[in-house]
């Protein structure tokens, strides 16, 4: 009796690995018609199919294996970090071009409100001549026009 007890409780032990390991093949006949079997069809291509989760195994090999997820993160934060890299640059340029066209147009204000103006040249100081002054005003106005462009790049 107990060689029996022994010899079911075995065979109910086993029975459930045996049914999860029997493969099952997916394929399509030439009437495109998808049949289901336990064995594999001779001359036409099949799929072993995943019965535990109802996926095939053509659709788990298209899931990305963790060291290919692992190399698109590192890209991702590669890019982003880049991304940040550039902005910060970019902010440093406008700020220097608001800084520029602060300085250029006060002093447009300077030339426009003062007849005379005197500079140090050669450790001497002397007064600017209209001519010169006319020359100061407009290379002003073009760096005023390029650095007050909010586009404008230097």
């Amino acid at each position: 009796m107990n060689k029996k007890a022994l010899m079911l409780t075995l065979l109910v032990a086993v029975a459930p690995n045996m049914a999860m390991s029997a493969s099952v093949y997916k394929w399509t006949d030439e009437n495109g018609i998808t049949h289901f079997g336990d064995r594999q069809p001779a001359g036409s291509n099949s799929e072993t199919v995943n019965v535990r989760s109802g996926t095939s195994s053509a659709a788990s090999n298209n899931r990305p294996s963790p060291q290919e997820r692992l190399g698109e993160l590192e890209e991702q934060k590669r890019k982003e970090a880049e991304r940040e890299k550039d902005s910060a640059v970019e902010a440093a340029r406008r700020k220097q071009r608001e800084a520029n066209c602060e300085t250029a147009r006060s002093n447009l204000k300077v030339i426009q409100n003062n007849a005379r103006i005197r500079i140090e040249e050669n450790g001497e100081m002397r007064y600017l001549t209209p001519e010169e002054i006319d020359e100061q005003r407009k290379k002003l106005e073009e760096i005023a026009a390029k650095s007050c462009e909010p586009d404008s790049q230097p």
